[in-house]
């Protein structure tokens, strides 16, 4: 779950984590208001659930309360349009009215859950303020990782690595460290998967400040944080994940072209790879789960085919618990009242009644060519 600026920098004040002065808007008078407390000068910023918002307009400076006061009303009501977003835009309905900052440097920090290592890992750089896949892609070397090991918890000399890491001189070391400890009793506390300020800046007056702040938290652990639950909003969510969150699916969509179907997470990454080896690109995550019946499985379908960048779709499935005929009879329901046209289909169906499942597709109307392996998925995909 992902929640909005001024809602993660609540919980870094609780945290003990630097955050600039500031209120939240939803109105225009709210807006100038709140820029008069501040002085007369001040930044707006647009509160959506997407990054890049300095590049759609959603972050602006303004110099008087009446100024604010416009600049509110044109961004209030709109909708902002990010390179995170898609070209629809997400609804502004809030703003975060700060105070201005005079900033000698921009720096990165996050906490993340890096599998690889089996743990929170602390992730800094000395290039701030940009976006940092940017900047592992072009310039891996400025990327510093600090693994924290489950058993021990932060300790002071992870936040020491981090900060020498970043160049940054011995009278910021110790609360640096203090904040990457704050980082990373907030991640573990409320069970986050992102923790991310960009830029974490240092101060004309050499003090440390989170000018932006992102947090996520794991879905799957929201049952232990019923006190989360206020910072939830639907408006910003993509209206297919909604759509399949009611359903009981796990749905993420993306920006390619092969609309997968698959039971187990795993399984969903493996096909989508399968998708990206066959020189295109997977259009969404789905895994249906093991415990789908028809009903569920149509609507899985559909909601791949209601994204019209889909012009293929890649059935994966292991049955075991989940039968592939009940997988094959969700798909011909589904086909029978889509959105559109079934466009081609590849299918892989092993375990469970797979026999069963592919006859039926095969005798349907449905075009579709069945596999055995995914090398041979990644073929037929090939094929058109």
């Amino acid at each position: 779950m992902k929640i909005h600026e001024y809602q993660a920098k609540r919980l870094f004040r609780e945290n003990g984590l630097p955050a600039p002065e500031g209120s939240v808007a939803a109105t225009a008078a709210e807006a100038r208001d709140a820029v008069r407390e501040l002085g007369g000068r001040a930044v707006l910023k647009a509160q959506v659930h997407a990054g890049g918002r300095g590049k759609g307009g959603g972050v602006r400076i303004v110099s008087s309360p009446e100024e604010a006061e416009r600049e509110a009303a044109a961004m209030l009501g709109s909708r902002l349009v990010t390179p995170q977003t898609g070209p629809e835009g997400a609804p502004v309905r809030r703003l975060l009215v700060e105070e201005t900052v005079d900033i000698e440097r921009e720096l990165y920090a996050s906490a993340i859950v890096d599998g690889a290592a089996g743990c929170v890992t602390l992730v800094g750089s000395d290039a701030g303020g940009v976006d940092i896949e940017q900047v592992a892609a072009e310039s891996p070397e400025r990327i510093v990782s600090v693994p924290v090991p489950p058993a021990i918890g932060f300790q002071p000399c992870h936040g020491r690595r981090l900060a020498y890491g970043l160049g940054l001189g011995a009278e910021l070391v110790r609360p640096f460290g203090a904040l990457a400890g704050g980082m990373y009793d907030l991640f573990t506390r409320y069970d986050c998967s992102l923790v991310e300020i960009n830029p974490l800046v240092v101060r004309s007056d050499g003090r440390l400040l989170a000018l932006d702040a992102k947090v996520a938290f794991d879905d799957y652990a929201l049952f232990r944080h019923p006190e989360l639950a206020e910072f939830e909003d639907p408006e910003q969510d993509d209206p297919f994940e909604a759509r399949a969150r009611e359903q009981g699916l796990s749905y993420v969509k993306l920006d390619g072209e092969v609309g997968c179907i698959v039971n187990g997470a795993g399984l969903a990454m493996a096909t989508m790879d399968v998708a990206t080896e066959a020189g295109t690109a997977p259009a969404n995550f789905l895994d249906v789960g093991g415990q789908a019946d028809e009903a569920k499985i149509a609507e899985a379908l559909k909601i791949v085919l209601s994204d019209p960048g889909v012009t293929k779709v890649l059935v994966n499935i292991f049955g075991g618990i989940l039968r592939n005929d009940i997988v094959a009879g969700g798909i011909l329901l589904g086909a029978s009242d889509a959105p559109r046209a079934m466009p081609p289909m590849v299918v892989r169906m092993l375990g469970a009644n797979a026999a069963e499942g592919v006859a039926m597709l095969r005798d349907s109307d449905l075009d579709v060519t069945v596999v055995e392996d995914l090398r041979g998925a990644t073929e037929a995909l090939k094929a058109g």
